[in-house]
């Protein structure tokens, strides 16, 4: 039996890394909402109730590809593994105390040096920006203006370079685009309240924003305040400080394609839509024709712009729109989610079979539909509160959502196992908590949050940049084997299950060749036989986990996995 052992020297795992390159809107809750809230109530979060954690847990070391199979090939651009910012709470340039886009290109060496056979950087292909435009909150969903860059952030020319830098290499960019509504403070909501308080008809603005007469009763479910200084009354479902725009106008419609066309050409890659089932309260129908339009006209403009919406709720609404575009996927999401069930113990083969049948499903809708799986974002309690890193959960689930199709979202802190909950002050700002660096970055947790520090990680990311075994390797050394094993990301997914085994995973076939990712996720070593789903020609490339793998030679393909740990075969 050949047995394929950890490597013990750190200089050697750098070695082999080298080798790898080639409107339906929930009310708000009791802060004002950032437009992510679904319709039906959030899924209950677990409390963080375990003891801080002093250092990362090891996860264990791993054999990487060293032969020319193991090499990366050219890929589906759409296929790439993406960093949300919470820009506010990432890094700080000029010492306010504020994340800024000079801080995130400070930190561009720390996701992506440009220099895929450096082994040093966490290796992501793409950065989505929560919004940067210019507003009064710390969460910027309440826009003021789309075509100034929020003071607290920087300027368009720090945008321009940002751009630039991630351009250079091969990262894409996108925004956060808030389209359902804007801040009242916007200029088109401020002439809107103008024409109405002088009854104004005619003024281009009196029709941009939802709005009934005090006289007619309003439409049930729908949430109405009085526009002060006249009779009628305006729509704020979210909130009192987020007027509804009016997308049945075609100067509504226009204006938002103005503002998607501004930052495309000046080089941004794409958007993530948030809020985006919302555009007409409760008819995902019409919402979702709002969307093909859209999206025709975006393609006019760059036929690769790549984008993402937030449609929070299940697949049978966010199938309505994905003949228009990409959403990301809440049934694998969250705490509630298949991926943290699968990384809590139970076998992975519900996840698997749910995967292959969603992507056949939205590919038979539009041929580039995408699979955007997440565990975690600015809207959920983090995630390394429910899957302990101690326990190895957390890499699991790191396992299945990086080594596995599509373009899966890692929310920045994830990677190092930052904690945070909205606890008993029920307020977001402790899911969005400052980046901790440990080397003396200013940034500060956003106003409001309250997250104990004695339940918060203890490893910086300095702590863990120099320790083989963190938590933030692991991520890295994942995202390496993703990218020297491309097929993963877009090849033709078939789900694998072994009778009488927990071990499940997947095939991804494409003209440059076969990968088989193998899940095991119980605490137990597992045994598989290979020639029972026909995979016995293929041979180990990559082990990922705390447990080891061997493969038999006596051509059956007898493949041991040990407890938590996933296998790379080719």
């Amino acid at each position: 039996m050949k047995k394929v052992r950890f490597f013990r020297a750190a200089a050697l795992l750098l070695a082999l890394i080298l080798v790898l390159c080639a409107c339906t809107k929930k009310p708000p809750q009791t802060e004002a909402p950032t437009g992510s809230a679904p319709e039906t109530a959030a899924p209950t979060q677990t409390p963080e109730t375990q003891a801080p954690e002093t250092e990362p847990a090891p996860g264990g070391e791993w054999v990487l590809p060293a032969d020319e199979t193991g090499k990366a090939a050219d890929s589906d651009v759409r296929s790439r593994v993406f960093y949300e910012i919470f820009v506010g709470s990432f890094s700080d340039s000029n010492g306010d105390g504020i994340g800024d886009l000079r801080g995130i290109i400070d930190r561009m060496d720390y996701l992506n040096d440009g220099d895929p056979a450096s082994g040093k950087s966490l290796g992501v292909e793409g950065i989505w920006l929560t919004p940067i435009f210019q507003s009064p909150s710390y969460h910027k969903y309440d826009v003021t203006d789309y075509y100034t860059i929020d003071p607290d952030f920087g300027t368009m020319d720090d945008l321009k370079e940002l751009i630039r830098v991630c351009h250079e290499r091969g990262v894409i960019v996108i925004l956060d685009l808030v389209l359902n509504h804007t801040g009242n403070k916007n200029p088109w909501y401020q002439s809107f309240r103008t024409a109405h308080m002088a009854g104004n008809t005619e003024n281009e603005y009196y029709n941009f924003y939802c709005w009934c007469p005090k006289s007619e009763p309003k439409p049930a479910g729908r949430v109405f305040q009085p526009i002060a200084g006249s009779d009628d009354y305006y729509e704020c479902n979210f909130s009192t400080d987020m007027p509804e725009l009016d997308y049945d106008r075609p100067e509504v419609r226009q204006a938002v394609l103005d503002v998607a066309k501004f930052y495309l050409d000046m080089g941004i890659d794409g958007f993530r839509f948030d809020a985006a089932k919302y555009i007409y309260l409760g008819d995902n129908k019409k919402s979702a024709e709002f969307w093909t339009w859209y999206m025709e006209e975006l393609r006019k403009i760059n036929p690769d712009v790549w984008t993402v919406a937030e449609v929070w709720d299940s697949d049978g609404v966010t199938n309505m729109y994905a003949p228009a575009l990409d959403c990301f996927n809440f049934t694998v999401s969250q705490v509630s989610g298949q991926i943290v069930e699968a990384a809590k113990g139970a076998s992975a083969a519900r996840l698997m079979s749910y995967t292959e049948s969603f992507i056949n499903t939205v590919k038979g809708m539009r041929q580039t539909a995408q699979f955007v799986p997440f565990i975690g974002n600015h809207d959920t309690d983090r995630s390394a509160g429910f899957l302990p890193v101690s326990q190895g959960r957390m890499q699991m689930g790191a396992n299945l959502l990086i080594l596995g199709p599509g373009a899966p979202f890692i929310y920045y802190g994830e990677e190092i196992g930052i904690k945070g909950s909205r606890g008993g002050s029920n307020t977001d700002a402790n899911r969005r908590l400052a980046m901790l660096w440990g080397d003396g970055d200013t940034v500060k947790d956003p106003q409001g949050a309250d997250y104990p520090e004695k339940n918060q990680v203890k490893a910086t990311v300095k702590d863990q940049l120099a320790d083989q075994n963190s938590l933030f390797n692991y991520y890295k050394k994942l995202i390496a084997v993703r990218r020297a094993n491309p097929e993963i990301a877009y090849g033709d997914y078939k789900a694998v299950t072994f009778q009488n085994s927990k071990v499940a995973g997947f095939t991804a076939s494409a003209a440059t060749g076969t990968v088989c990712v193998l899940h095991n996720t119980t605490d137990d070593e597992q045994k598989v036989v290979l020639d029972e789903v026909g995979l016995a020609s293929l041979k180990i490339a990559s082990v990922c986990g705390a447990g080891e793998a061997a493969l038999s030679d006596d051509g059956l393909g007898v493949l041991t996995i040990g407890p938590r740990t996933s296998v790379v075969l080719r």
